[in-house]
């Protein structure tokens, strides 16, 4: 098929460049460019992965979780009123 179209200058000037790093001719450029972006979405098939049970780190006890949370963010709390009471931690 044969048209007109009118590109913006930004866009002229990556199919030109394009066509000079890939050798060819702005024809192939802008058909390849428009040929991926405008195909279906559907065409790619999606590669799943299978879970796989990633364990706990050797020494966290799954039973005091709740418990851990529990100190970090005590610590974080204590650690921002620090800030906001006695300024930034000087270095």
């Amino acid at each position: 098929m044969r048209t007109t179209v009118t590109l913006d200058p930004d866009v002229a000037e990556y199919v030109r460049e394009a066509c000079h790093k890939r050798k060819k001719s702005f024809k192939a450029v802008l058909n390849e460019a428009l040929r991926e972006s405008l195909k279906p979405a559907g065409g790619r098939k999606r590669k799943l992965l299978k879970p796989q049970a990633l364990g706990l780190a050797a020494g966290v006890d799954a039973r005091r979780l709740a418990e851990l949370a529990d100190d970090l963010e005590a610590e974080g709390m204590l650690a921002a009123e620090g800030r906001r009471k006695y300024g930034k931690a000087r270095k």
